[in-house]
């Protein structure tokens, strides 16, 4: 599987370690910065060049990282075709992928109790599949609200 991964200063370490277990699990990353946690950058240029990535196809799924995983989500979520979820427990990881398809997950730096815990996320996240079924009803509303350029009818 193709992942492109980013994050801002906040999330860099954790990004790091998601880097490395995506590789170790045989993935191909792409890494779209940051390259330090002593600089600060903007969560939004990282998030929305993977959302890109993802909506474009030149990558199956996006990880995100900042402070709280919140910022990045919302601004990968802003990309069409992009439905990023922060994570926080083994339940969420499972739920976003199976219910909602998610294809970016998103990651707190500062906020997940480790960063064991947030790769043990990142491991079922992708191993989940999409339940399909009732979701997919579900899915397609969200696809068509957003092909519409978010306007209300």
């Amino acid at each position: 599987m193709r992942v492109a991964v980013g994050s801002d200063h906040a999330g860099f370490l954790l990004k790091e370690r998601v880097k490395a277990e995506l590789q170790r699990l045989g993935h191909e990353v792409e890494d779209l910065g940051t390259d330090s946690a002593e600089r600060s950058v903007d969560y939004p240029d990282s998030s929305i060049a993977v959302g890109e990535r993802v909506s474009a196809g030149t990558a199956d799924r996006g990880v995100v990282v900042c402070a709280t995983g919140i910022g990045a989500s919302i601004a990968a979520n802003k990309v069409e075709g992009v439905r990023a979820s922060v994570v926080t427990s083994d339940e969420t990881a499972r739920l976003t992928r199976a219910d909602n398809d998610s294809n970016v997950l998103a990651l707190g730096g500062r906020t997940a109790p480790s960063a064991e815990d947030a790769l043990r996320w990142l491991k079922v996240w992708l191993e989940t599949p999409f339940a399909g079924g009732r979701h997919e009803r579900r899915v397609a509303k969200i696809r068509d609200y957003e092909s519409r350029g978010s306007r209300t009818p």
